[in-house]
């Protein structure tokens, strides 16, 4: 019986180790090593950051969900890979550090055949001092930071009641950050929660984004069709941010934050600072603390992984200018090129260049989105490494595995603009593919009758529908396979 292990039981995690049981069945052991005991619909924890959920709408204990579908499960933080074992262990193995408290602590070697690596990012806030809940910012990147982020919205609501004008920043907090439609969303659901609260005149809102662009979102922007007229995700967002009356700073690199006060630095190399009341501002992602060991103990992490931490795959990594990468130098089978038997799945993969174009300021610092990896992209993945396995279990070595390159990949965001079945509202995008293809679409990248974008009420319901139904599918609920990732 072949081992298939898989590291990380997120979005790309959880859907491959599901379909792993689903598809591979009583022909291999399927094994989750996750740090955390809880499943997270991350997207939904904007509306925890304004208290219109409860973290247990969002999250859901891993541990009976694996006991009900046979699967093993390790609540263990995975601290190094060794392809080749050991002199002491002759198998491919993973040493995992415990999380669980009743065994807090304790060290354990985790054999596979297969491995899967979807940790996901490390939330890097050290990147940027003063920033995260240890320091001056909230974040919402778990349910747990997202609590606090409401705590603190609701103070910075009541003092606006008492004629306090208050300054919310949202956005990101260093020159790398990927995740902008995060901050878009927040930024809008704040925006309608006072709105809602009758507190909107006296508050100041700023958006501070490291796109050069509004409407970047990471993906170099959109070209796309909008009730039968061709837009831009530029022109489409400017007109949502006037409306609203939201400031933003754009292409801007935040270096220090200290009590109520931002220091960043823009494209142009121009350094300012800006005070605020309140502010979530989420942080750079890096590789999960990985390292990666010979037979002999010496450490081969360069083989396996980037400098970023991310996991080395089928990409072509070939150091280009940006007008020189071509779609085709992304990851097809997201396999490691050394170690076929390792993939690595959804933000734990190294993406071999910037999607947005990169820009340095004149100091030399780099100010431009990193390229995402998260959602119905990672779920895609995810399912992907189960189908390329159970073919290599099945037909041996030789037999050619499924590809899903995100140049070849589609994808659908309804980026929440404020909760409510009445009066809410959200921004549903469309765009194929994600990385843009200028020799297919030599127009825009893009194929322009599929990338499209709406705003309104719809949207709204649709997002909340999705919350629902990914929920469902994620607890493994009777037809869950039928969900699409």
């Amino acid at each position: 019986m072949k081992r298939v292990v898989i590291l990380g039981a997120g979005i790309a995690g959880h859907t491959a180790a599901l379909h792993a049981k689903r598809l591979i069945g009583k022909e291999a052991e399927i094994t989750v090593i996750s740090p955390n005991s809880k499943w997270n619909w991350i997207p939904s924890n904007i509306w925890v950051g304004v208290g219109k959920m409860q973290p247990e709408q969002v999250t859901f204990p891993l541990a009976p969900i694996y006991s009900r579908k046979g699967i093993n499960f390790h609540q263990a933080l995975a601290k190094s890979i060794h392809p080749n074992g050991d002199a002491t262990f002759d198998s491919p193995y993973v040493e995992i550090s415990y999380t669980d408290p009743k065994r807090l602590g304790e060290m354990g070697k985790i054999p596979y055949d297969y491995l899967i690596n979807a940790t996901g990012p490390k939330l890097n806030f050290a990147a940027t001092e003063g920033l995260g809940p240890d320091g001056y910012t909230v974040s919402v990147c778990t349910s747990g930071h997202a609590v606090e982020a409401a705590s603190q919205l609701r103070d910075v609501i009541a003092k606006l009641k008492n004629g306090e004008p208050q300054r919310l920043v949202i956005g990101v907090g260093h020159g790398t950050c990927t995740c902008e439609g995060a901050a878009f969303e927040y930024t809008f659901n704040i925006e309608h929660e006072l709105q809602q609260a009758g507190v909107r005149d006296l508050a100041e809102i700023y958006y501070l984004t490291n796109e050069y662009e509004l409407g970047d979102f990471g993906v170099g922007g959109m070209v796309f069709t909008q009730r039968g007229f061709q837009t831009t995700s530029k022109l489409w967002t400017e007109s949502l941010f006037r409306e609203r009356k939201i400031h933003a700073i754009l292409g801007a690199h935040v270096f220090q934050v200290e009590e109520g006060l931002i220091h960043y630095e823009q494209v142009d190399g121009s350094k300012s600072e800006l005070t605020f009341d309140f502010a979530m501002l989420l942080p750079p992602f890096r590789g999960a603390d990985l390292k990666a060991f010979d037979r002999m103990g010496n450490d081969i992490s360069h083989q396996l992984f980037a400098p970023s931490g991310f996991m080395k795959v089928d990409a072509d990594y070939t150091v280009k200018e940006y007008d020189q990468w071509r779609a085709e130098d992304w990851p097809k089978t997201y396999r490691n090129p050394i170690y076929p038997n390792i993939f690595a799945v959804g933000i734990a993969f190294a993406p071999p260049h910037q999607i947005s174009k990169p820009r340095k300021s004149p100091n030399g610092t780099v100010i431009a989105p990193s390229p995402p990896r998260t959602g119905m992209p990672s779920g895609i993945m995810g399912k992907l490494a189960i189908l390329s396995i159970n073919e290599l279990i099945k037909k041996g070595d030789s037999t050619q595995l499924p590809t899903a390159s995100m140049s070849d990949m589609g994808a659908a965001c309804v980026a929440s603009a404020g909760s409510g079945l009445r009066k809410g509202s959200a921004a549903s995008m469309t765009m194929y593919p994600i990385v843009p293809d200028y020799q297919k679409y030599p127009n825009t990248g893009r194929s322009e009758k599929d990338t499209f974008g709406e705003i309104g009420l719809s949207g709204h319901w649709i997002k909340l529908l999705l919350h629902y139904m990914f929920i469902y599918k994620a607890k493994a609920r009777p037809g869950w396979s039928l969900i699409p990732e």
